[in-house]
């Protein structure tokens, strides 16, 4: 792992020195009684009551403890556990009577025990405990040394075949220097029982073929050890040569040679155009793009390719969508109470992402204007603010929200007012982190525990939306101004009022996002609570504390959000650019380095570190340039592999040795319908902009807007509500399968004029000479009784009835003949088209795999279907009906 920019790592350099001694196991300290050493409460009491199960989930580490006493879960509150340990009308320690005491008794099963039996005499836990007790119970002194680190060797496992075992050992180091053999107090666990199995003991057993870890959990120590069991023979100098022309590459197949798994072939063109385009611009490549690219004969046309499509609108629009995923770009939540409510803001936001895209503004200057957002720019008084704002949204206004240098809906959304909101939410966005699980006690895959969390969120204590100080009277005043009745109308009322009016060109008052000076420099956090959370209440004028880092005094800080946007930047911090470096990898390949790619956690370590820590590394020293990340990825042979695999790569899914087929997103599925069904012409329409298109629509809400929406929650949509990635499904559904099949609004795209299927039938000479005889039978019909019927006009306007009763009986002719165009016009476009000869048959069938495979039909695919259109023999039917069975294949709907 990388460094976790902590002073806890320059404390384990000063302990980790060559002949530190080191002390033996426990378990062998005490093998009899005659033991003298005193244990320690942290060291060694506590972990062993994790050990033993006292304080997990369904002990006493549940949130109503059991029995009356409660222990902190995973046991990471010292002080408080042995608080509970001595309260309590019966207390679990009988100080005048150590044997005595309920923590020894009731889990030998001297007194009835709910949790069992958990001990036994004799043994060295048992001797542990009650040592520990006839010594005083000591809890934690300021004396009691800090955990450094957690060291575990052997440092990889790989096994040579089925039933290999290894025994790890762990060494907790602590700052006064100690070494301990910790290996009897972890708990281990293993992160695939196929892979290797792990007993409590700390023995793991190679079971099966593939590669996961074994994690060991002491104290604050989260230690993964990776397992490899080849797949094959093909390892050491079995190893076939496989072309590495990229760093990518190289650390791909440096893993791949330990496993015995060879990379696939390299992808055919067809496959690369098609993977690469919707990967990258959520656009599936039309047939005139298709065809051209199969013809090229260039050597470097994949790699001018990826260059040509990160100028595409699609880039920008797509990516920025999935931007807007990540942090949480919700109408629903974008309540704020004023004429930027909702739509306009949901659609503001993801502007201003995507401008930011479509210009490559490097990714950590994207971010600071999030972080550091506030609605006000430097020296803006809130009068010129709200003209500002105004302007915005005004019908015939230039002004855009997205060439304003800050996102302040990031922090104004109602889901996202509380502290514990925003930490949760910003550690997701931005770090890729779950810390929920520390709001309440210490997490059990990871290093944090409630008081990291309480430390955390000290940095959104002041994030303020609403009515700035100082601009009330101001607000109101621009109310009344306004003719706003602010006395009988409710907020959504006012609203509504406001929208019209900033509609009509006026200037409107604004809430505001802003961070208000620190009150009470000198109060303590904790010195305040909250009467329903009965928890510390954040306030301004504390110091906070970054994940896995130092304390920071926020309490002078004009912003103390600077303080994150800086240690994010910081080249030691572990988290910010490997988080979206692993989301973007996993946008190419459906999976992440780190797994899921929100859950950067000690114990789900990445399948592959060493390309992790590259990428990483080198997204930093090219300055956050997107687009060199994602230009390195796709031009890397492991991005350009085939989906078909070999006898040792057939069952990866983890390491990148062949391309996992994958089912297209959500947007990126209703696109690719529109452009397979469309014309020529409005194929590449669709290609050129991203107006209308699903990929670049900005509004998410449960109740959702357009006809596209049905289409898209049925696909998976993100839903934007909670910090995890999981709130997109990629999952295949039979509701999938019904809208492809029947639903309307896909049939009626297939056969709506102006589509592919009609620019088809237009085509062929029949057609189009029914198609005039149609066209003229009908503008013949309409300029007759256009003229009857002005002539009928001007009878009855000179009052002659003679001449009314003529113009009355020739507009009545004309409609009859008109009726007769018409039932002719209406024949000739119901007319069956004939199927007429091969080429043509072959032309269509052509086109239609190429607009929707992306890919010529094989001869049998091709025979198959001219045999149908000569079944059928009308060319409009059997056209549309290829085109609907290519849509319902799983090649259509699955990247490959």
């Amino acid at each position: 792992m990388r460094c976790t920019w902590s002073i806890a790592f320059l404390m384990a350099a000063a302990t980790n020195l060559p002949g530190a001694d080191e002390r033996a196991p426990i378990d062998t300290r005490y093998g009899d009684d005659a033991v003298k050493e005193q244990p320690d409460f942290r060291q060694h009491v506590v972990p062993l009551m994790g050990k033993l199960g006292c304080n997990g989930r369904a002990c006493h580490g549940s949130f109503q403890g059991q029995g009356g006493f409660r222990l902190s879960l995973f046991g990471y509150d010292f002080k408080a556990d042995h608080e509970n340990l001595l309260a309590g009308d019966e207390p679990r320690i009988n100080k005048a009577e150590p044997v005595q005491s309920l923590v020894l008794t009731k889990p030998l099963q001297e007194i009835p025990h709910e949790g069992g039996t958990r001990l036994e005499k004799g043994t060295w836990q048992y001797r542990v405990m009650r040592k520990w007790l006839e010594d005083g119970a000591v809890g934690v002194t300021d004396k009691t040394a800090e955990f450094v680190k957690l060291e575990v060797t052997p440092g990889e496992l790989v096994a040579k075949q089925r039933g290999d075992t290894w025994q790890l050992k762990a060494i907790a180091v602590w700052s006064d220097g100690t070494r301990e053999d910790v290996t009897p107090l972890c708990r281990f666990q293993s992160n695939n029982d196929q892979v290797a199995t792990i007993e409590q003991s700390g023995k793991v057993t190679a079971t099966g073929p593939g590669d996961s870890h074994v994690v060991a959990f002491y104290d604050n120590g989260v230690v993964p050890i990776p397992v490899i069991h080849p797949v094959s023979d093909k390892i050491g100098p079995n190893y076939p040569s496989v072309p590495t022309p990229t760093k990518i590459d190289e650390l791909v197949v440096e893993k791949l040679k330990k496993l015995g798994e060879v990379p696939s072939e390299l992808n055919s063109d067809a496959d690369f155009l098609r993977r690469v385009s919707l990967d990258m611009t959520g656009t599936l490549p039309t047939a005139v793009e298709t065809t051209a690219f199969l013809a090229d004969a260039s050597a470097d046309k994949r790699a001018k390719k990826i260059d040509e499509l990160l100028e595409r609108p699609g880039y920008a629009a797509w990516w920025a969508t999935k931007f807007c995923d990540w942090t949480g770009n919700n109408e629903r939540y974008n309540q704020n109470n004023g004429p930027d409510r909702r739509t306009v803001a949901s659609q503001a936001w993801y502007e201003w992402v995507r401008v930011r895209f479509e210009k490559n503004m490097p990714y950590d200057e994207i971010v600071e204007g999030i972080v550091l957002a506030r609605s006000r720019l430097d020296d803006e008084s809130y009068e010129d603010y709200c003209k500002r704002m105004s302007s915005y949204q005004h019908k015939e206004g230039e002004a855009s929200f997205a060439d304003q240098p800050y996102l302040p809906y990031y922090w104004s959304r109602s889901n996202f007012r509380s502290t514990e909101e925003r930490a949760l939410g910003f550690a997701y966005s931005f770090l890729g982190v779950r810390i929920q699980c520390a709001q309440c006690h210490k997490h059990p895959f990871d290093q944090w525990t409630k008081d990291d969390f309480d430390r955390f969120e000290g940095f959104f204590a002041r994030v303020t939306y609403g009515s700035a100080p100082g601009t009330r009277d101001d607000e109101q005043k621009m109310m009344a101004d306004l003719g706003v009745d602010t006395k009988n109308q409710n907020a959504n009322q006012q609203a509504n009022e406001l929208i019209k009016l900033v509609n009509q060109g006026k200037t409107v008052p604004y809430r505001e996002t802003f961070i208000p000076a620190p009150q009470n420099p000198n109060r303590r956090a904790d010195a305040k609570k909250d009467k329903n959370k009965k928890r510390p209440q954040l306030v301004a004028g504390r110091t906070a504390t970054v994940l896995g880092g130092d304390e920071i005094k926020i309490d002078e800080m004009e912003d103390p959000r600077q303080a994150l946007m800086d240690w994010m930047r910081d080249d030691a911090n572990p988290y910010f650019a490997r988080a979206i470096v692993n989301r973007v990898w996993a946008g190419y390949f459906n999976v992440g380095i780190v797994e899921p790619p929100d859950d950067l956690s000690l114990a789900n370590p990445p399948s592959n570190e060493a390309l992790l820590d590259y990428l990483a590394d080198q997204f930093q020293a090219h300055g956050y340039d997107m687009k060199w990340l994602h230009r390195e990825i796709a031009n890397s042979r492991t991005y350009q592999l085939s989906w078909q695999t070999n006898e040792t790569n057939r069952l990866d899914e983890r390491n990148f040795a062949r391309a996992v087929p994958r089912r297209i997103p959500a947007e990126v599925t209703y696109d690719a319908i529109r452009v397979a069904t469309a014309s020529d012409e409005e194929a590449a329409k669709l290609q050129s902009s991203v107006k209308g298109r699903a990929v670049a629509d900005p509004i998410v809400s449960p109740q959702g807007r357009g006809n596209a929406n049905y289409a898209l929650t049925v696909f998976g949509r993100s839903i934007r509500e909670s910090n995890c990635d999981c709130d997109r499904s990629m999952e295949p559904s039979l509701l999938q399968t019904v809208y492809l099949k029947n639903d309307q609004e896909l049939l009626t795209m297939i056969s709506r004029k102006g589509g592919w299927v009609d620019q088809m039938v237009r085509g062929s000479s029949a057609a189009a000479d029914l198609e005039e005889e149609s066209a003229t039978a009908r503008r013949n019909a309409e300029r007759v009784v256009d003229r009857m019927e002005n002539r009928l006009k001007k009878a009855k306007a000179n009052g002659k009835d003679e001449l009314v009763k003529q113009a009355e009986q020739e507009l009545a002719a004309a409609k009859k003949r008109a009726a007769e165009l018409r039932k002719i016009a209406e024949k000739a476009d119901d007319e069956k088209v004939a199927v007429r000869d091969e080429a043509q048959i072959a032309s269509i069938v052509n086109q239609a795999y190429l607009r929707t495979l992306n890919r010529p039909p094989v001869d049998d695919e091709a025979k198959r279907a001219a045999a149908y259109f000569h079944e059928n023999g009308d060319l409009a039917v059997a056209t549309r009906d290829l085109l609907w069975a290519l849509l319902n294949t799983k090649e259509f709907v699955v990247n490959h």
